[in-house]
C-alpha cells in the first residue's frame, strides 16, 4: 500500500479529485496527510473532516526558504511517504528539497509545458494567441516547472475566452488527469527512459484531448 502526502496551498481542488478517485477506484494507496503552508488554507479542514492527517508549517515563522523546506521535510517524513504530490502548493522548493524526495515528487502546472512556465499561464497564452492551452503533470526538478512529463491534457481556447474562463476549463481538466497519474505512480506504471522521457509500461495515452461536451465545459 502506497502513502501518499499531498501538500497546498488554498482550496486543494485536486487534492479532492485525487483522494476521490483514490476511494472510489480501490488504488493501492491512501492519503495519509495534507500539509500546508498556509494555517488558513481550506483544503485542511475538507482533509480532517474524512479523517486524513493534517498540520500546517507557516513559511512566513521561518528565517529563509532553506529553513522552511527542512521544516515542510521533517513533517514530510513523519508520514513515511512514497509519493509526494504539490496541489495548488504555491512555494519555490530548494533544490535540496527536491533532491530529498527525487523521484516521487509530482506536481500539476496549468499549461502545456515547456510552455508558460512560471506563473500567469492562461493571461501569457491568450497574449500570444494560443489555439490550445492545457496542463502538465510532470515529476519535479530543481529547474522550476520542469522536469519527465507524465501526462499532459489539451484543451481549446474558446472565442471570448478571457483568463478566468480559460483556467476554469483547463482546471476541469486537471481533475482528470492528476489522479490518473498519481494511479500511474502507485501502481509501478512509469518508467523513465534512458532518454530522460517518462513512459507507461503499458503504452497508454499519456496525453487528453477534450470530448465534443468538454469545449461547453
Amino acid at each position: 500500500m502506497k502513502r501518499i502526502v499531498i501538500l497546498i496551498s488554498g482550496r486543494g481542488s485536486n487534492m479532492e479529485a485525487i483522494h476521490r478517485a483514490c476511494a472510489e477506484e480501490g488504488w493501492p494507496a491512501a492519503v495519509v496527510a495534507v500539509l500546508s503552508n498556509q494555517p488558513t488554507a481550506s483544503g485542511l479542514a475538507w482533509a480532517a473532516e474524512r479523517g486524513i492527517a493534517t498540520a500546517s508549517i507557516d513559511h512566513r515563522a521561518h528565517a529563509d526558504r532553506a529553513a522552511f523546506d527542512a521544516a515542510l521535510a521533517a513533517e514530510i517524513d513523519r508520514h513515511q511517504p512514497d509519493l509526494v504530490v504539490l496541489a495548488g502548493f504555491m512555494r519555490i522548493l530548494t533544490p535540496d528539497f527536491v533532491a530529498r524526495y527525487a523521484g516521487r515528487l509530482l506536481n500539476i502546472h496549468p499549461s502545456l509545458l515547456p510552455a508558460f512556465s512560471g506563473l500567469r499561464t492562461h493571461e501569457r497564452a491568450l497574449q500570444t494567441g494560443c489555439k490550445v492551452a492545457g496542463a502538465t503533470v510532470h515529476f519535479v526538478t530543481a529547474e522550476l516547472d520542469y522536469g519527465p512529463i507524465v501526462l499532459q491534457a489539451v484543451v481549446p481556447v474558446l472565442a471570448g475566452d478571457t483568463a478566468d474562463t480559460l483556467s476554469a476549463r483547463v482546471l476541469v481538466s486537471e481533475h482528470q488527469i492528476y489522479p490518473l497519474a498519481v494511479r500511474w505512480f502507485v501502481e509501478d506504471r512509469l518508467v523513465l527512459g534512458s532518454d530522460g522521457v517518462m513512459r507507461h509500461t503499458g503504452n497508454a495515452p499519456q496525453w487528453l484531448f477534450p470530448t465534443p461536451d468538454s469545449r461547453d465545459t
